[in-house]
């Protein structure tokens, strides 16, 4: 399996995400600068964690018209595997690749913390290594986490199963208080109707060495590159 991770002016955890993936992977996967126009043949696709340009005019806005998203744009239609993490997640949703905004947090204030996480569905290339249902620990560190969407929308993502993760208390039930950012229906990550395109905003780049406090993470990347291997 191969696999790129993009790179913008802002960016934070591409190293960590690297990491992740070159110790499931057995190597490392490319790096690739966000004004390239062309990406290496992969089978993976990661849009990394950050403050892309500073996060000026909206978060993900800049970056989503960079030569790089045009490219990963057409290789996301084309079915290639795209991940997005928190500022990944921004520009995804930005570049129209999946429905809906990440508004500013509920409470105004930038939240870093571990977050339980409900797995909503297994059935995709990023979440078969865990079972529906199942609860995680995952950091999130995020000012602009509010997942925000119509009502119409909202529905449709509930009835064919876009939804990856959502917020939830330790023993699983959703909870406002059990919600670190305001998001609808507690949402943390969405797919795209083909599932090849998914979006969250936890780190789960950050919850993969003991050391971290979590391993929770650990089964979405074994699990993608078992996938896509």
């Amino acid at each position: 399996m191969q696999a790129a991770v993009v790179v913008f002016p802002g960016s934070n955890r591409e190293q960590d995400v690297a990491k992740a993936l070159g110790a499931v992977m057995g190597h490392a996967p490319h790096m690739v600068w966000h004004r390239d126009s062309e990406i290496p043949k992969v089978d993976l696709i990661v849009v990394p964690g950050g403050f892309s340009y500073g996060d000026y005019l909206r978060c993900g806005a800049i970056a989503a018209h960079s030569p790089a998203m045009r490219e990963i744009m057409e290789r996301a239609k084309a079915g290639i595997a795209v991940l997005g993490i928190c500022n990944g997640f921004q520009i995804l949703t930005e570049a129209g690749l999946l429905p809906g905004v990440l508004l500013r947090n509920a409470c105004l204030t930038f939240v870093c913390r571990n977050v339980g996480l409900k797995v909503e569905s297994s059935q995709s290339l990023f979440t078969n290594g865990y079972a529906a249902g199942q609860t995680l620990s995952i950091p999130v560190a995020h000012h602009d986490g509010n997942y925000f969407a119509d009502d119409a929308t909202l529905d449709r993502l509930e009835e064919k199963g876009q939804i990856a993760f959502r917020y939830c208390a330790g023993d699983g039930t959703l909870a406002e208080e059990a919600n670190p950012n305001g998001s609808a229906r507690s949402i943390a990550g969405v797919f795209n109707e083909t599932k090849n395109v998914l979006g969250l905003m936890p780190h789960p780049e950050n919850a993969v060495l003991p050391l971290q406090g979590s391993v929770d993470g650990q089964p979405l990347f074994r699990g993608m590159v078992e996938a896509l291997s």
